[in-house]
């Protein structure tokens, strides 16, 4: 390594950098796998903005930061699988860069350490920030911006993970800032507010130049208030991340003399086309998960909320429910929501989490009994983060133990929220979950999140966004605590559906729920889009079968589940034992899934689903075969052709998985075009889940 021109390879990734003593740390060249990056026009590696230093030109961007340009490179230290840069400024401020390889992927995070005489007030510190640079091998475009394209996600509760392109350059005007010798100072910005972090605007924001083949992706990993933006400099574009700032989430942290901080970490992957940069990502998160035995046999789940028990369970309704839930190969049985109620309305009076007795006259211990008798693993569900306004918990604990405003409890939708720096939330919580594993077995906890407090706490905080990021690292390590102490148990993230799918939350957890949607019809573009933001064995499908449903409905719904994760509900005790047998037959084939889909990485065949789309497809490859999901939304027989470039010039044989007792749909490979064409049977919607294997 130079000490000129810092560089450093881990295995297929290889970073430079160019470094002078008149200039900023900047990215210089990528490469990734076979693809090499030069970047000509420099961006600081760090943007940092203080309350005493502010932007270069005034602007709201997280780049063109006074301090960030004032930066100068004073150390590096190369590992095996980190590289840390060092920077300083005249005035006192030391920023750390460190970086994760990740595969062809990487994982980036700035300190900034106080090394001067008095206070700092920190206002904004970026994760990451990159100009998109050139192709080696293709050159740079006359127009940089104009050769970029944007690509975000939003969500909603019930309709998460819908992706729109956008040209870049119809986002930001040209302006000709070669004329003025500055860059322009709008940005297209994206946050999350609160700590719903996914419940509007993703984390991850994709730039790709069908000129260059190439395609960034750049995921803030955080489980609260988040900012990126894509902006144009002199010559190129770029892209940036970070966690909460000032201006977007009322965050300022206060730095005496000696004290430190570090951003939220961002994931930065790419490749040629999306599905190749997809591919680096679903690869770099799976490395960097925490472990887990259900890593490498997700367990078949059965729920009893959606559409079905709808958070009013008894005795009587779940004893039938679960019989039947073993029958067709559940391995886990969830008691979801109102398990603790011992009234109809319960959900301003949650937080104790005890089990009630009307709802059980034998005992919760019955149920549980019941469903480890059929050989399957009790669950329960748990919103552990709120306190209703009318439970007696809400009295009991210290007035500490709450998210606060200048004094006042923060409320919200009838409940307070926890504030998990303290100890006595934390024991709460922990008391919780450990009495339930003690009390019952519980090998498997639902964790739901119904309520964004806003921007945080300023209770013993600079700021109320400095005391929310304290609370969501806390919360982190709240679940890594848990897991210490009950490495069996399985946990699955729920947030009104996918509202808080971040990664800082499943590098942790072990599955996603993929959204509440009730209406079979919507939820396919939520699932084939799911494995964008989620590894495909964390994306938790809602199948959603019902005695009512004609057996194209049912497998319609079924094929839902085997698009990921399969995660049964609906009322299997009603059903005639033809209907129970499908199910059965979309278990064994989620079962006979399992051992590729922990290896897989997610491919769009017909690009990412639109929301009113009549086809739908998203597919899984392993190294040996691909699924494939496809959903026709239409009521006649109809036509598709789905692409497969990967499968290019191959023999592929075609064939379906799920359902096996429908009407076939046809098939034609054309392996000369790697082109799949299929077509559907008249009368109603329908799916198929096919599998593809390569023949030569």
């Amino acid at each position: 390594m130079s000490a000129q021109t810092p560089s450093w390879r881990a295995g297929p990734l290889e970073l430079e950098f160019d470094r002078s003593p008149d200039a900023p740390v900047s990215l210089a060249r990528l490469v990734s796998g076979e693809l090499e990056i030069r970047f000509e026009h420099a961006l600081p590696l760090v943007g940092i903005l203080t309350a005493g230093r502010g932007h270069v030109t005034s602007t709201d961007r997280l780049v063109q930061t006074a301090i960030g340009d004032s930066l100068r490179y004073v150390s590096h230290e190369a590992g095996a699988t980190v590289l840390r840069i060092v920077s300083a400024s005249a005035d006192g401020l030391r920023a750390t860069t460190t970086i994760d390889a990740l595969g062809t992927a990487l994982r980036a995070s700035a300190t900034v350490e106080n090394a001067g005489t008095g206070p700092v007030l920190l206002t904004a510190v970026t994760s990451w920030a990159m100009p998109l640079g050139t192709r080696l091998d293709v050159g740079a475009a006359a127009d940089p911006a104009a050769d970029w394209e944007l690509l975000e996600g939003r969500s909603e509760w019930l309709g998460e993970g819908r992706w729109e392109a956008r040209e870049l350059r119809a986002l930001l005007p040209d302006l000709h800032p070669e004329h003025t010798e500055q860059p322009p100072r709008e940005s297209v910005v994206r946050t999350a507010t609160g700590t719903w972090s996914t419940g509007g605007a993703l984390p991850l924001a994709a730039l790709r130049s069908q000129r260059q083949d190439v395609t960034w992706l750049c995921e803030v990993a955080h489980n609260g208030p988040w900012r990126w933006e894509a902006g144009e400099q002199i010559g190129d574009a770029y892209l940036a991340a970070s966690g909460p700032t000032d201006r977007d989430h009322q965050w300022s942290l206060l730095l005496a003399p000696g004290e430190s901080f570090t951003s939220v970490p961002a994931l930065v992957a790419v490749g040629t086309d999306l599905e190749h940069a997809a591919a680096a990502l679903t690869r770099a998160k799976r490395s960097a998960r925490r472990a887990h035995p259900d890593d490498r046999r997700p367990a078949l789940v059965f729920n009893d909320y959606l559409n079905t028990l709808g958070g009013d369970p008894t005795t009587a309704k779940l004893l039938p429910l679960i019989a039947a839930a073993a029958e067709v190969g559940a391995e886990v049985f969830c008691v979801d929501a109102g398990w603790y109620a011992e009234t109809e309305s319960w959900w301003d009076t949650v937080g104790e989490w005890t089990p009630s007795t009307r709802r059980f006259p034998g005992g919760l211990g019955e149920v549980v009994d019941a469903i480890r008798g059929h050989g399957m693993v009790p669950g329960l569900w748990l919103e552990p983060e709120v306190i209703g306004t009318g439970s007696p918990l809400a009295r009991s604990l210290p007035e500490e133990a709450f998210l606060s405003r200048s004094g006042i409890r923060v409320e919200e939708s009838g409940r307070h929220h926890l504030d998990l720096r303290h100890p006595a939330a934390r024991a709460h919580l922990d008391e919780t979950v450990d009495r339930l594993v003690r009390e019952f077995g519980i090998g498997y906890v639902k964790l739901d999140y119904n309520i964004d407090p806003g921007p945080g706490t300023d209770r013993d905080a600079t700021s109320a966004g400095a005391g929310l990021l304290e609370h969501s690292r806390a919360h982190l390590a709240w679940i890594d605590g848990v897991l210490d102490r009950h490495p069996q148990l399985i946990l699955e993230n729920c947030a009104s559906g996918a509202m808080r799918a971040d990664s800082a939350m499943l590098s942790r957890l072990q599955l996603q729920s993929t959204s509440d949607q009730e209406d079979p019809l919507l939820t396919p573009p939520i699932a084939a889009a799911a494995p964008l933001s989620m590894l495909p064995e964390q994306a938790a499908n809602w199948a959603c079968p019902q005695p009512e449903m004609s057996d194209e409905a049912i497998a319609f719904t079924l094929v839902t589940g085997l698009a990921g994760r399969f995660h049964l509900t609906g009322h299997l005790d009603r059903m005639t034992p033809a209907q129970r047998a499908l199910v059965a037959e979309a278990v064994r084939t989620a079962d006979g899934l399992r051992p590729d889909l922990v290896a897989s990485v997610p491919l769009w065949p017909l690009g990412l689903p639109g929301w009113t789309d009549r086809w739908v497809a998203s597919a899984l490859r392993a190294p040996d075969a691909v699924a494939l999901s496809l959903w026709d939304r239409g009521d006649d027989a109809g036509e598709t052709t789905l692409a497969f470039p990967s499968l290019l010039g191959r023999a592929v044989e075609v064939r379906t998985a799920f359902p096996a007792g429908l009407p076939a749909w046809a098939t034609r490979w054309d392996a000369g075009a790697g082109l799949l064409t299929v077509r559907s049977t008249a009368g109603e919607p329908g799916a198929r889940s096919f599998a593809l294997r390569v023949a030569d």
